[in-house]
């Protein structure tokens, strides 16, 4: 008869204790749970938030339904690396490297594709490589993306504007001029 040592028969127990403690002190770290309403969501027992005890908002919602609050404005920025390579464009655009701005704009965009600023400063370089219509795409992207930041907005503005200008849509380009965003 083989005997086993005393270890490999309490091992299992051993595992089994291991596994709960291992569970309790992981269940302890997710913390407690918390039922919260979203914030658009009715509450029915608490005023509204931006209403004093005591008074009622205007009825010009239905009632129960949340008042559409605009977004605040938000102002688009570059990463270091894009950044630098911006400043780098700028240097050969002063140099007359219009390729070398070129390739150099086109690896930001691969680093932050939807930024409005790559955006802006793409079209800036078509504009001066005497290439309108490619400005117009580039500034009509930065418009685009440039949804919550009104000095982008501003900016893609002002290239598409001159893009237009370019083209010979000298009125297309004033209505852009008369956009409330390019105020």
């Amino acid at each position: 008869m083989v005997q086993t040592p005393h270890s490999l028969k309490t091992r299992p127990l051993a595992l089994i204790v291991t596994a709960l403690i291992g569970a309790v002190l992981l269940g302890a770290c997710a913390g407690p749970a918390r039922l919260t309403q979203p914030p658009d969501s009715p509450t029915g027992s608490s005023p509204a938030p931006n209403s004093a005890p005591g008074t009622s908002t205007p009825s010009a919602a239905s009632p129960g339904s949340p008042t559409p609050v605009p977004p605040p404005p938000r102002q688009n920025s570059l990463s270091p690396a894009t950044l630098s390579l911006v400043t780098q464009a700028r240097s050969l655009l002063a140099h007359g490297e219009f390729d070398g701005a070129s390739s150099t704009l086109d690896r930001a965009l691969r680093i932050e594709p939807n930024n409005p600023l790559l955006w802006i400063e793409l079209g800036r370089l078509r504009l001066a490589e005497r290439d309108p219509h490619q400005a117009e795409g580039c500034s009509r992207k930065a418009l685009a993306l440039a949804s919550g930041d009104p000095n982008a907005r501003r900016q893609a503005g002002r290239v598409l504007a001159d893009a237009l200008r370019a083209q010979g849509h000298n009125q297309e380009a004033r209505e852009v001029e008369s956009q409330p965003f390019m105020n």
